[in-house]
């Protein structure tokens, strides 16, 4: 459900620096407790002084590293394009904005260099840039044993979500991956469509009452974040919270740490974990960390008990085992608690914490943003709105109720070709990072070295004109099954691909399906009184919220 979306501050942080910062951090440390001793024997200045000196050799160690770094990569990554840069040092820092200009940009890069090119960001960061699906379809299908999650973005997320299946690697991210996905089976997925009808059931009612009161104008991100939220704790916890009417600590807690997150990533020296920890924002993350952590663990520990209480005797058979174990398994805790290796071994409380606190901050603003442009872009396109609402209404007359089924969602053609034709325009995830401990081979013979970052332009590729013409309209018969034929695998990547795609696609397509259709059944959208400006954070939001105008539908006669 989530890749991260990198923006330049995220980019000054590399596996090498965040040693040389953490031995940094360590020094400083050292020395000011050494300050402290040595206060009653010294001078203030001559104390002063030598704080001062040991700063200023770290420094200087830590500018040699960075140089030296520089200057290999520059030499290694000659094969491929370098745009212009204002200097050698510098390079293209200050370049790459996360706003609409920024977007823009990254357009005029697509169409000079077609399909990937070197990116430098001062001294600290060098880079190659892929936006073609022939270049980052050997990435991206590379073994996970030579793929690394990089620490750009994602070491902000340590704290919060620990070594979950989003920031593990190797063997560990392995074992977690095969742990997981039963989890994400069909047969899992179909009981969570009631709840899906449900929670949008009570976003529309909720919608009802503001039109009645002349409030016929919502911003779509705010309203259904907390839909996706409130989906997700029931899917997660089975945990009604009632967020779409009342807030809670919880929820709060998770929205404010996806907003510090943001904040940290614009502030260069909040991405020093040794001042970050000691700023007021940095408190504010430990304490909705706290917050989070705590309503996890203590689900956790509750239903462990519970599983333990009730479960059944050994005499029965692997079979009836199976028909019980799903019957009861109705969430994902139950699953992940469940769930065993090939030798048996299952997830401690803390992984199970871990994977449960990523699926929640994963699949929440991802899907949120998702339905969000969608019903955008058909607001845009009101025959393609009405043709959606006449599938859905055909789908579901002579029902007795509006509910989607499991099974519905296979007959909802032209309404999936429209969310994928969202999902391409508008992409929830920019782009994700990667890093590889082999030397790398893309076509034309260049070769990508070892510990480079890799930066898979998502954007790039759903909007390169030599892979799809006239890139920025929005026509949702390109994913006809005819118009589809002889297109690359890797030319529609809103969920990545590869060993280390999405492991959440499936149920955030079948959420999206579901609130899709019942809102068009029961509304219709048109655009709203401001110029939409695209704003690419950690999902790719608008400027000022997405403003759409809502006018209730009547049901339609039988």
């Amino acid at each position: 459900m989530r890749g991260i979306k990198p923006k330049e501050s995220d980019l000054l942080r590399s596996s090498k620096m965040g040693v040389v910062d953490a031995v940094l951090g360590n020094l400083l440390d050292a020395v000011l407790r050494a300050g402290h001793l040595l206060s009653p024997l010294l001078s203030l200045s001559v104390l002063l002084q030598l704080t001062a000196l040991v700063l200023l050799l770290l420094l200087l160690l830590r500018v040699s590293c960075l140089l030296w770094s520089h200057a290999q990569f520059n030499r290694r990554l000659s094969c491929f394009s370098k745009p212009p840069t204002q200097s050698w040092l510098m390079g293209h820092l200050g370049e790459m904005r996360s706003t609409e200009e920024g977007l823009q940009a990254v357009d005029r890069l697509v169409r000079t260099y077609k399909h990937s090119c070197s990116w430098f960001l001062g001294p600290f960061y060098s880079l190659v840039r892929l936006f073609h699906p022939d270049y980052v379809k050997p990435l991206l299908l590379a073994s996970a044993s030579i793929t690394v999650k990089d620490e750009l973005f994602y070491g902000f997320l340590r704290p919060w979500l620990g070594q979950s299946i989003l920031l593990s690697n190797g063997e560990e991210w392995s074992r977690r991956r095969r742990l997981l996905t039963p989890a994400f089976h069909f047969d899992i997925l179909r009981n969570y469509i009631k709840i899906f009808n449900h929670s949008s059931d009570v976003m529309h009612a909720k919608w009802r009452r503001l039109v009645a009161n002349g409030e016929s104008c919502l911003d779509m991100f705010s309203q259904i974040s907390m839909l996706t939220l409130d989906s997700l704790l029931k899917c997660t916890f089975s945990y009604n919270s009632n967020c779409q009417e009342n807030s809670s600590e919880y929820i709060a807690a998770i929205l404010e740490l996806s907003n510090l997150i943001i904040d940290r990533r614009g502030r260069i020296l909040h991405h020093w974990d040794w001042w970050y920890w000691r700023t007021p924002e940095g408190r504010r993350f430990k304490r909705a960390c706290d917050i989070v952590h705590g309503f996890t663990r203590t689900v956790v520990q509750e239903r462990r008990e519970q599983l333990l209480h009730r479960r059944e005797p050994e005499s029965h058979t692997e079979k009836r085992d199976e028909e019980e174990k799903k019957k009861k398994v109705v969430d994902f805790i139950d699953l992940l608690l469940l769930s065993k290796d090939e030798e048996g071994q299952g997830l401690s409380d803390e992984d199970v914490k871990a994977e449960a606190d990523t699926f929640m901050f994963a699949g929440h603003d991802t899907t949120a943003s998702g339905i969000s442009w969608v019903l955008y872009n058909l607001s845009q396109n009101q025959d393609y709105q009405d043709r959606c609402r006449a599938e859905v209404n055909d789908l579901l007359q002579d029902r007795q109720t509006e509910d989607i089924e499991w099974d519905d969602l296979n007959n909802l053609p032209f309404t999936t070709m429209c969310i994928k034709e969202s999902l391409r325009l508008h992409s929830p995830v920019s782009a994700v990072t990667r890093r590889y401990t082999e030397d790398m081979n893309v076509p034309g013979g260049r070769v990508i070295p070892k510990g480079s970052i890799c930066l898979l332009s998502i954007y790039g590729i759903h909007h390169n004109p030599e892979v799809w013409p006239d890139p920025d309209v929005y026509n949702p018969m390109r994913f006809d099954p005819e118009n589809s034929k002889g297109r690359s695998s890797h030319a529609f990547i809103p969920f990545s691909s590869g060993p280390r795609n999405c492991i959440g696609q499936k149920f955030a397509m079948a959420e999206m399906r579901v609130v899709v259709a019942l809102t068009l059944r029961r509304f219709r959208l048109t655009s709203g009184p401001e110029k939409v400006r695209r704003l690419p954070q950690v999902v790719l939001g608008a400027e000022g919220g997405l403003q759409l105008q809502l006018e209730t539908l009547d049901p339609p006669q039988e």
